[in-house]
C-alpha cells in the first residue's frame, strides 16, 4: 500500500513538471523509475529493519547464554553440594537414623537425624556434621554396601550390630595418622566444640571387651533351650553360666513386649524418633555404664541417683522412659540404652530390675565380666522379691528368683578393682508419657 502511494505521488509529479509533450512519451519510463526507486527504498528500508532485528536477537542471545551460563554454573554447584546432602541422608538412613527421604536438603528430620548419629558416635551433638564426621559416616555406609569378609566379621563382632561399622570406621580413622586427628581436633575448634580425642595415646596390648549382639547370643541360647526340652532347672544345673543366659533371654524378651505396649500409648512420637531420643541415655550415663564394671552396687545407685536427680522429671515419667527405652535397647541391640535404661529404674525403688544388670556383667554385654559384681545384683534382685515386691520378668514363675541365685552362687568370683571418678556434665532425658 506504501509502495502504490509513493509511485503515485512521483506519477503526480511528474506529470506537473514535464511539458505535455514529453509527458506521454517519458510517463512509462518515470512511472518505471518511482516504482523502481519505491522496490529498492522498500528493499533498503526492509534490510536495515532486518538488521536491526538479526542484532536485537543477537544480543538477546548472547544476554540469554551469559545469564544461562551463569545459572549453570550455579546449578551445578549446587547439584554438587545436593548430591553430597543426599549421600548424608542415604547413610543415616542407612545406619537407622531416620532422615527422610533423601532429597538433598537438611530439613527437620536430617537435623535431628545427624544429631542422633552425632550422640551415638560421643560427638558433640550440634545438627551439622563436622568434615570428620560426615567422611566417617559415608565411608562406613560405602564400606556396608560393599560387603565382604572383613566388614561382616565386623558387624557380627559388635554389640550394635550394622551400627558398629561407624565405631570400627571411626576407630580406625581416629587411630590413623596424626594429621587425621588434627584436622578433626581444628575443625571442632573452629565449631567452638570440644575436640573428640586426648592429644595423646596409650599403649594397647590387652584383648578388647566381648562386644558381640545379645540378639545373636539369645538366638543360640534359645536352640540349645529348644534342644535340651526346655529350661534348666534349679535342681539340674550343670552350667551355670548358661542358666542365667536363658533366663536372661527370657527377661529380655518381657522388656521388649512391655516397651512396645507402653509406646503404643505414646501419641505425637514416631518410633524411629523414639529410638533417636532413647539412645541419648548412652551418653549421658556413660559414667555410669562404666562404673558397673569396677564399682559395687550401692555406689553405682549412689552415682546415678544423683545423675537421676538433675534431670527434674518425675519418678513417674522417669519410669515410664526408661521402661520404653529398655526394650529399645534390646530390641535395637544397644547394650548401653538397656543398661542406662536399667539404672534408672533400680534407682527409682525397683531393684528387681538389677538381674538385667547381673546378667550384662556375667556375659559381658555392654560391660566387663565381673561375676563377683553380678552377685550383688541378682543377689538385691531376688532379696527385693522375697520381700514382697513383684517379680518384673516371668512372675508366675515363682522358682525362678531360686534358680537364678543358686545358678550365681555356682559361678566363680573375682576381685573388684577402684572406683571411677563421677560425673558432672549435664544432659538431658527423653520424656515419653504414655496416655
Amino acid at each position: 500500500m506504501f509502495r502504490k502511494s509513493a509511485i503515485s505521488a512521483c506519477a503526480a509529479a511528474s506529470l506537473t513538471i514535464i511539458p505535455a509533450q514529453q509527458a506521454s512519451a517519458d510517463l512509462g519510463d518515470a512511472l518505471v523509475g518511482a516504482a523502481v526507486g519505491g522496490v529498492v527504498g522498500g528493499v533498503i528500508v526492509d534490510q536495515v529493519h532486518k538488521k536491526k532485528q538479526a542484532e536485537a536477537r543477537a544480543n538477546t542471545r548472547r544476554t540469554t547464554k551469559t545469564y544461562n551460563s551463569g545459572y549453570k554454573r550455579k546449578a551445578s554447584y549446587n547439584s554438587v553440594q545436593r548430591q553430597e546432602n543426599r549421600d548424608v541422608q542415604t547413610s543415616l538412613n542407612h545406619f537407622n537414623f531416620p532422615a527422610g527421604t533423601p532429597d538433598g536438603v537438611f530439613g527437620r528430620n536430617t537435623r535431628s537425624a545427624m544429631s542422633s548419629y552425632q550422640s551415638f558416635m560421643g560427638y558433640p551433638q550440634t545438627g551439622q556434621l563436622t568434615e570428620f564426621e560426615r567422611t566417617v559416616l559415608v565411608n562406613s555406609y560405602h564400606r556396608s554396601i560393599a560387603g565382604g569378609a572383613g566388614t561382616s566379621e565386623i558387624i557380627a563382632n559388635s554389640q550394635y550390630g550394622q551400627r558398629g561399622l561407624l565405631k570400627h570406621t571411626q576407630q580406625e580413622m581416629a587411630g590413623g595418622t596424626s594429621a587425621t586427628v588434627a584436622s578433626y581436633q581444628a575443625a571442632n575448634v573452629q565449631a567452638g566444640t570440644n575436640p573428640a580425642f586426648a592429644a595423646f595415646s596409650l599403649p594397647n596390648f590387652g584383648k578388647a571387651s566381648d562386644t558381640s549382639s545379645i540378639a545373636n547370643h539369645c538366638n543360640q541360647v534359645n536352640l540349645v533351650t529348644n534342644t535340651n526340652g526346655g529350661y534348666t532347672k534349679a535342681s539340674d544345673i550343670t552350667d551355670p553360666a548358661f542358666a542365667l543366659s536363658e533366663q536372661f533371654c527370657l527377661a529380655r524378651i518381657y522388656a521388649i513386649a512391655k516397651s512396645e505396649d507402653l509406646s503404643s500409648k505414646v501419641t505425637g512420637i514416631s518410633s524411629s524418633d523414639m529410638q533417636a531420643q532413647c539412645e541419648t541415655l548412652s551418653p549421658s550415663f556413660k559414667d555410669q555404664i562404666s562404673a558397673l564394671s569396677l564399682i559395687g552396687r550401692d555406689e553405682v545407685i549412689s552415682q546415678t541417683g544423683a545423675k537421676v536427680l538433675s534431670t527434674g522429671m518425675s519418678p513417674a515419667q522417669l519410669s515410664n522412659t526408661a521402661n520404653i527405652c529398655l526394650g529399645v535397647g534390646y530390641r535395637t541391640d544397644n547394650a548401653d540404652v538397656a543398661l542406662a535404661s536399667t539404672l534408672i529404674l533400680v534407682t527409682l525403688g525397683q531393684p528387681a530390675y538389677g538381674e538385667l544388670l547381673g546378667h550384662h556383667l556375667v556375659n559381658g554385654f555392654g560391660t566387663l565380666q565381673r561375676n563377683d559384681l553380678a552377685l550383688q545384683w541378682y543377689t538385691s534382685a531376688n532379696d527385693a522379691i522375697a520381700s514382697g515386691q513383684p517379680a518384673v520378668f516371668a512372675p508366675t514363675q515363682v522358682e525362678r528368683p531360686d534358680l537364678i541365685q543358686a545358678a550365681a552362687l555356682k559361678l566363680d568370683a573375682t576381685q573388684a578393682p577402684e572406683a571411677v571418678t563421677k560425673s558432672t556434665a549435664t544432659f538431658s532425658l527423653p520424656v515419653f508419657t504414655a496416655q
